[in-house]
């Protein structure tokens, strides 16, 4: 082929491509979804890595594409929220202080709720046995505590009921850390005089009737955000339209899931994602005032997270308070709301 030809054809060649690329991108091309990587710990109480069940997510797959990440435990979630490799976290009253003051992520926002350890609701239990001598708080002194996690909500509970009755760990009794799993087996061995148990633990028969409630976390701290979805500010002003979507299609799952309508069917999706048979969730989950309390819209109590972290820092579990309503941003969740109505 001569120089004209192979001119000719280069030219031929290029425009070519620039026709493919103008079709490819005008007003009819549909944009590819925006990916977004959201982190959990612990489900059904993480209701999000359930939400792309068929049907209840609307705009998965078409604005945005989700990819849930498990984590064990909110630490590592941090971690991956500073690395850029997390887009949401799922952190609690408990971490979210930690992940701005320790972390330097001051940039970092509440975007929505996720669950509350309420009164009257399924929530973090501490218990004896049910023949101990311990009857109240001050009969825990000279004991030991078992906690699933030092600086976790357990450790808060415990620290702070046991300060209101002039008792400090270390000095007035010893705290261990233990599994959850592995809770009743301490407490049955006398390995600690008290434990904290959640669900679905401590819905064993043999451990419920062979234990007491001495106290909750309602009535050691009140109120406790256990969980809300967070960002930094950089995703948020980046991916506003996708985030907006994804929050309304997160609302949406919340009510689909909480609707007793749908509880048969909820229940198969959870035993299918955790591979636990529907026993083990069919007595609580989903049920009011046995599972933990999920606000309808997403909506996190901020007044609620500020007094968390208050106690916190009475504690000296974290250096300072910090007012929630300054680390928030709800405009998407509340243009989410908006659609839905």
């Amino acid at each position: 082929m001569n120089w004209a030809k192979r001119a000719w054809a280069c030219a031929l060649a290029y425009a070519l491509g620039a026709a493919s690329l103008l079709a490819s991108s005008g007003p009819g091309a549909a944009a590819e979804p925006v990916k977004i990587t959201i982190g959990w710990s612990v489900t059904p109480s993480d209701l999000a890595p359930l939400m792309l069940a068929p049907g209840i997510a609307q705009h998965s797959g078409v604005t945005y594409s989700a990819e849930f990440m498990h984590f064990r435990g909110t630490t590592v979630q941090m971690t991956a929220l500073q690395s850029g490799e997390l887009d949401i976290a799922s952190l609690g009253s408990n971490s979210f202080p930690i992940a701005v003051q320790n972390a330097k992520m001051t940039d970092l926002r509440i975007i929505a709720d996720e669950v509350r350890d309420m009164p009257g609701w399924g929530g973090v239990e501490f218990r004896v046995l049910a023949n101990s001598p311990i009857k109240t708080i001050e009969d825990l002194k000279g004991k030991v505590i078992a906690v699933n996690v030092y600086g976790g909500v357990s450790d808060i509970s415990v620290k702070a009921m046991l300060r209101k009755h002039n008792m400090l760990a270390g000095k007035d009794y010893t705290e261990i850390e233990v599994q959850v799993a592995d809770m009743s087996a301490f407490l049955f061995a006398h390995k600690a005089d008290l434990v904290n148990s959640v669900h679905p633990f401590d819905l064993d028969p043999t451990f419920q009737a062979q234990t007491r409630v001495l106290f909750t976390t309602p009535d050691a701290v009140g109120p406790f955000a256990l969980g809300m979805l967070a960002a930094r500010t950089g995703f948020i002003a980046q991916r506003r339209a996708a985030l907006i979507d994804f929050l309304e299609d997160y609302v949406r799952a919340i009510r689909w899931f909480e609707n007793s309508a749908n509880r048969a069917q909820a229940l198969e999706i959870i035993a299918r994602f955790t591979k636990q048979p529907q026993s083990v969730f069919e007595s609580w989950v989903l049920v009011p005032g046995k599972d933990y309390y999920r606000d309808q819209d997403g909506m996190p109590d901020l007044d609620m997270v500020t007094a968390n972290i208050h106690v916190e820092k009475e504690l000296g579990l974290v250096k300072e308070d910090l007012d929630a309503k300054a680390y928030a941003d709800l405009g998407p969740l509340k243009e989410a709301l908006a659609r839905l109505k």
